[in-house]
């Protein structure tokens, strides 16, 4: 017996400190780690151990196991799940906190990646009140674990602080000789650097995106089966839960309007970032903003908040402008197209505003009016003349927005005339290295001009106390709280709230009246309109912040107009408004591996998305999935039919309509008696374990990672079915027929519960799990009030529905298609009519436009083509007669071509689209 490992791998730790530990007599050789020793393998594999046979393992885990076992210590069944939590959650975890640090330099970054495996692990070692991880003596679990932690938790950049259990259980071990001397045979005292060599001959984990393989940074979840060791009070806990009675008085979920404060309610204001008018929204900006939130506004009323979700678009300021002249609009009229195009996009996307409006309305004016001279009067503005970039060729000033140059303070070269996306800093337009007007790429004069400025520098005292309570006691994610710093670190300047333009609300003072506000003034203060043109009471949600929480919604690039800018508004206004309590920012989601461009043709923009037959909640699903959370992460066809695949059809559809089928098969419909065993218990606290954490994470708007919990319970579900194979046991005795009628009614229950889970993400897909199983509305409510029960809602007796499948496979010629179709391969004829790039302003219209353009009519055959869109959809999915769609897709065609006349645009390159394959 011989064992092989190389300096600089952690794996190599796990089997010296083992072999150490047993005393089992081996001679160890030291070689390099590209050398391959393991003979029927083509890539190299360290450490292994040549065993007397002549055999080899080489899976570290593996060899200690053996190293134990050859001493005398056989593994239990609770060390070997902790082998295997080690294996499929914590090693992806490790591997990308590593490469982060080791290889980009990125220490500081270790903590949050680790943060979720370790919760689970202090919590685990904390509730189990043993010196080790599973009993009073070292066991290979704590050999390998330790191991696997050593090179980070060594370090010390990473804190313990909130970790004391993994602490003292790790400094232990560490105290160990044997782990001691296997630690400096393979770490040779160089720290994490030791490890660049092994590191850089590894795979490179996936950037940000969860998987079954690669643990979401900040979720507590271990989604294996049997990696959480349930306690007999756990287990009686869910049995008394299960068995409670259905709040059957539980809220309706219908709502009242208008929606106001309520005394002893929890009340929340929720808005979205308001999207821009001339945009058609990509993905990105989809779930950025307005899906986030609507994700969180409807876990909010099922957990019986007091819930107000407003938004609407973005209608002032120089973007509007150019593009009603490029086509050939007033700029109302452009307004009105796309605010319509806005509306029917989310529709189709299930977001379930209570009021949709927009900031081209007398209440914009006059809020802001308002807003502006108490500004004034309480001495918070400021006059100065300014030097700005003019573009002689387009004859206007030029907004921020539309100009771009390298950036002064870190050389980038795509630097907007407001900020650096970069590195964060705030530029002035004419600090640009070689700007460019974005509009006819021609260089800008620069040209002086009188202008009105927002005082910061007077209210950054008031704006940090107030930030200071706000990110203590609310729920700020990290990259707000980054961002907002960054602007403070170098102290405040004044920043100007007036724009020489004509499209905007106009500035009421006389000496500037022949301008109007900044964009980045005036747009935030379209929440309180647009909630004022919901109810003439909207002062009782903004002017009352001791009864209101607001959240506010967003991508990254938009916070610090919310932490500070707006703020300092409404602060220096001293007229008691409702500041943001929770900022939720997201990080920027890429298409594939580029960015989304509505020029180049490349990327999903929310118009496109329903023409892909994938219905709009499993966009929603897997938008979710991969939502950019913690860092940057991408769509990707390929990965989206993956999770389909297998996480809807095979994971989560697959259980519930086993569940469903079984009580319709074996017992005719009616929910079978049920007689609990241990396992049963068992899997109870299991699945209000998943429940509980879902609310913990949703709570704190982690909306990615509550996912993930959902998909855990329904992976429980289907181990459950298969380890007591009903199918078989109801063709036994009178025992084992019982027995299945248990696992179904247990079985048909927790997709009931899913059901709930599901709601705020696939809302169609919920209603329609909940129809078929006829389940009592009271279910909605009872299921996430308070810290969450798992009640048994499908009592013996109830009669279900008729169950069917409630996901489709996405077919692997059906994505290549699509990705071919969404990669930038477009013909003009291809594209969406009336879509602005997102990375660029719009191009000049078409030659093929024509006269006769009428917005109302539009507005209307947009919505008629959206309905006989979803009508035809509806008809394929049920696999209706062939000539019945035909007629209805004759139908759809016609309405298109009605739609682009209204539009003023050719009506034949629409009829000319290819057909989705």
């Amino acid at each position: 017996m011989e064992l092989i490992v190389s300096e600089g791998n952690p794996q190599c730790l796990k089997v010296l400190a083992a072999l150490g530990l047993t005393g089992v007599q081996c001679p160890v050789q030291h070689v390099h780690h590209e050398e391959t020793v393991v003979p029927f393998l083509s890539r190299p594999a360290l450490p292994a151990l040549l065993l007397p046979n002549g055999q080899h393992l080489f899976s570290a885990n593996a060899i200690c196991q053996y190293l134990f076992e050859v001493n005398g210590q056989d593994s239990s069944d609770l060390c070997r799940q902790w082998l295997e939590w080690e294996a499929t959650t914590l090693q992806p975890a490790l591997l990308q906190a590593l490469h982060k640090a080791v290889l980009q330099g990125k220490g500081s970054e270790m903590s949050q990646i680790l943060q979720g495996p370790l919760n689970y692990l202090d919590r685990s070692l904390s509730k189990g009140n043993t010196t080790y991880i599973i009993g009073e003596a070292v066991s290979v679990a704590d050999v390998v674990l330790w191991a696997a932690l050593y090179p980070v938790l060594s370090e010390l950049s990473v804190a313990l602080d909130e970790h004391k259990s993994v602490k003292s259980w790790f400094d232990r071990i560490a105290a160990i000789q044997s782990c001691k001397s296997a630690a400096q045979k393979v770490m040779q005292g160089k720290g994490l650097q030791g490890m660049k060599s092994y590191l850089q001959r590894q795979p490179a984990p996936q950037s940000s995106q969860c998987s079954d393989t690669q643990p979401c940074n900040n979720s507590p979840a271990e989604s294996e089966e049997g990696e959480r060791v349930v306690s007999e009070e756990e287990m009686e806990a869910a049995f008394l839960a299960w068995n409670r009675v259905l709040n059957v008085g539980s809220p309706s979920t219908e709502r009242h309007h208008p929606i106001l404060p309520q005394e002893g309610k929890r009340n929340i204001l929720l808005t979205s970032a308001l999207p821009y008018v001339n945009n058609v929204p990509h993905l990105g900006n989809i779930i950025g903003c307005v899906l986030s939130a609507d994700v969180f506004s409807r876990y909010g009323r099922l957990r019986d908040w007091n819930l107000l979700f407003v938004c609407g678009t973005d209608e002032y300021g120089t973007a509007t402008e150019n593009k009603a002249r490029e086509e050939g609009l007033t700029p109302k009229q452009i307004c009105d197209k796309y605010h319509a195009i806005h509306s029917s996009i989310y529709k189709w996307f299930q977001i379930d505003f209570d009021f949709f409006g927009r900031t081209t309305t007398e209440k914009q004016t006059e809020i802001a009016q308002d807003i502006f001279w108490r500004l004034h009067k309480h001495s918070f503005l400021v006059e100065d003349t300014v030097e700005q970039l003019r573009c002689e060729t387009c004859q206007r000033f030029l907004a921020d927005r539309f100009v771009e140059g390298i950036c002064p303070h870190c050389a980038y070269p795509e630097a907007r005339g407001d900020q650096c996306d970069k590195c964060g800093r705030l530029i002035n337009a004419v600090e640009l290295k070689q700007p460019q007007c974005k509009v006819c790429k021609e260089t800008p004069v620069i040209r002086s001009s009188k202008h009105l400025f927002l005082d910061l520098p007077k209210l950054e005292t008031q704006l940090e106390q107030w930030l200071d309570k706000s990110t203590r006691t609310g729920d700020w994610t990290a990259n707000a709280k980054q961002i907002t710093r960054s602007w403070l670190r170098d102290g405040l300047k004044p920043r100007c709230i007036t724009r020489d333009l004509q499209w905007g609300t106009p500035v009421p003072h006389p000496d500037f009246k022949e301008k109007v506000f900044y964009v980045w003034f005036d747009a935030p203060i379209g929440y309180l309109s647009i909630t004022a043109n919901y109810t003439d009471k909207w002062e009782k949600w903004w002017k009352n912040p001791q009864q209101v929480e607001l959240y506010n919604f967003m991508a990254k690039d938009n916070v610090p107009f919310h932490s500070v800018v707006f703020p300092c508004s409404l602060l220096g206004a001293q007229d008691n408004y409702t500041l943001v309590n929770h900022l939720i920012a997201t990080e920027y989601l890429n298409y594939e591996d580029t960015k989304f461009s509505k020029s180049r043709g490349v990327g999903v923009f929310g118009d496109m998305a329903k023409d892909t037959g994938i219905p709009s909640d499993v966009w929603r699903f897997y938008l979710l999935y991969v939502r950019p959370e913690g860092q940057d992460s991408a769509f990707s066809w390929a990965d989206m039919a993956l999770k389909n695949n297998s996480e809807l059809l095979n994971n989560l559809g697959n259980f519930i309509n086993r569940a469903g089928m079984f009580v319709t098969k074996f017992f005719e419909g009616y929910v079978p008696a049920m007689e609990l065993q241990q396992e049963d218990k068992k899997l109870l606290a299991l699945v209000s374990w998943e429940l509980q954490q879902y609310i913990q994470l949703m709570d704190k708007v982690k909306i990615r990672d509550a996912l993930k919990h959902i998909l855990n319970i329904s992976r429980h579900g289907n181990q459950y079915i298969q380890v007591n194979e009903p199918w078989k046991k109801i063709k036994g005795g009178e025992t084992e027929r019982q027995r299945a009628g248990t696992v179904t009614g247990v079985s048909v229950n927790i997709a009931c519960l899913l059901s709930v889970m599901l709601s705020p993400y696939m809302p169609t897909v919920s209603q329609t799990l909940r129809d078929q199983l006829n389940a009592p509305q009271s279910c909605l409510n009872t299921m996430l009030q308070g810290t969450g029960a798992f009640v048994c809602s499908l009592r013996a007796g109830h009669r279900i529905g008729t169950v069917s499948p409630l996901f489709q496979k996405l077919e692997g010629d059906h994505i290549e298609a699509l990705k071919k179709r969404f990669g930038g391969q477009q013909t003009t004829a291809q594209k969406a009519v009336g879509s602005q790039p997102a990375d660029a302003p719009a191009p000049a219209a078409p030659a093929a436009e024509v006269n006769g353009v009428d917005p109302e009519k539009a507005k209307q055959l947009t919505q008629a083509v959206t309905e006989q869109g979803d009508k035809v959809r509806a008809l394929k999915a049920q696999k209706a007669d062939k000539a019945v769609i035909t007629a209805e897709v004759a139908k759809l065609l016609d309405l298109k071509k009605q739609l682009a006349v209204a539009e003023g645009k050719n009506p034949e390159p629409a009829s000319q689209k290819s057909k989705k394959k």
